[in-house]
């Protein structure tokens, strides 16, 4: 009797670590489709031409110099909470709390604005926001990391869970500090005395962020890759056993990076507080948090090469409002252009990673 064993017509394989310069090409030719699609679709859905919904996407972080200093802003701010997680994440620890540690920050400095203007000097309030809000920070991250590292809890769901705690702790003391009574609101805190603002360089309201980013940037990278900490991060990430057995202390190295990835959350929530919006609010960091998520990844966590998908998510972004600002258009259809395009540069890392191999024969018989 003979039975029939049919063979698929191809299969996955994994591919061997491919040069940079073909990686970005094929994240390239990625991008190229994305822009051909999102084309055709705008066509049949609208019947707008797409060079003008492209020029729209420019326009919207291009178009004057204030939006280019807005997107540099946004960009900064982005980077900065995607450096914060990234220790954590070449460690395998999934510090998904960025945004609550971030909201903690803003909450530290909002809150030595609000109850030291006054009692002591300027520079002497910056100096408290600082180093409040970086240990704030530092302790949001901490908690979930003491519980890992002691316990081998699950630091996925309890620093998620985290996030909502520090959203309605921001919104709680919203309420006992608004401003004025009744609003649910706080407004700009220390309007005329500007106690707690950060001073602007060369008369660039976000040039500072930009600067202190930057630092923070390459400080990262040198960290991550010529430290000795760096280098147990990346121990404990490839093999806690391993690490284990040459004599890595792993819950040290838990407690330490997860402290270190909530201290950088924390600068980031003094920066939108001290430097850019005055002010708090439950919806401050606005989702930056979880986007970083998608920043570290798609850069393989390299701190260099995470300025490059920063640029690109928050030019996506910029680009869906003027999108609908322009052409009267729901801002969901920009949202839409900017998923498609996502998809695009996400699906082209399985490109990257493996490679569709044809099978020779289509089947064969016993």
């Amino acid at each position: 009797m003979k039975n029939k064993t049919r063979t698929p017509l191809f299969h996955v394989a994994k591919r061997p670590a491919l040069p940079w310069y073909k990686s970005w090409a094929i994240r390239g030719g990625a991008i190229i489709l994305a822009l051909i699609v999102c084309g055709v679709i705008t066509m049949l859905v609208t019947g707008i031409n797409p060079l003008q919904v492209y020029l729209s996407f420019i326009d919207g972080s291009f178009g004057s110099s204030r939006k280019i200093w807005v997107l540099l802003q946004n960009v900064a701010i982005l980077l900065c909470i995607s450096l914060a997680v990234t220790p954590a994440f070449r460690m395998r620890c999934w510090n998904l709390g960025a945004e609550g540690q971030a909201l903690i920050g803003c909450l530290t400095s909002a809150a030595c604005m609000i109850l030291l203007s006054g009692k002591l000097s300027n520079f002497a309030v910056i100096l408290c926001m600082t180093v409040s809000s970086i240990l704030a920070g530092a302790v949001w991250a901490g908690i979930p990391a003491f519980f890992k590292a002691k316990f081998n809890t699950n630091e996925t769901l309890f620093t998620l869970m985290m996030n909502y705690v520090a959203t309605q702790l921001v919104a709680y003391f919203c309420i006992v500090w608004e401003n004025p009574k009744g609003s649910g609101q706080i407004g700009i805190i220390n309007p005329n005395t500007h106690f707690g603002w950060f001073p602007t360089v060369g008369g660039q309201k976000y040039l500072l962020n930009i600067l202190i980013v930057a630092v923070v940037c390459v400080a990262m990278h040198i960290y991550l890759n010529y430290s000795k900490h760096g280098y147990e991060i990346a121990v404990v990430g490839e093999s806690e056993r391993t690490a284990r057995y040459v004599g890595i202390k792993v819950d040290r190295i838990i407690i330490r990076t997860m402290l270190l990835s909530g201290a950088i959350c924390g600068l980031t929530g003094l920066l939108l507080v001290g430097s850019t919006n005055h002010t708090l609010a439950a919806s401050l960091v606005e989702g930056r948090g979880f986007t970083a998520v998608m920043v570290s990844w798609l850069a393989k966590f390299n701190p260099i090469w995470m300025i490059l998908t920063s640029f690109l998510l928050v030019f996506l972004g910029r680009g869906a409002g003027e999108i609908a600002t322009n052409f009267g258009l729901n801002s969901s259809f920009g949202d839409i252009l900017t998923g498609i395009i996502l998809f695009f540069i996400i699906g082209s890392e399985f490109f990257i990673n493996y490679q569709i191999k044809l099978t020779h024969a289509a089947g064969k018989e016993e």
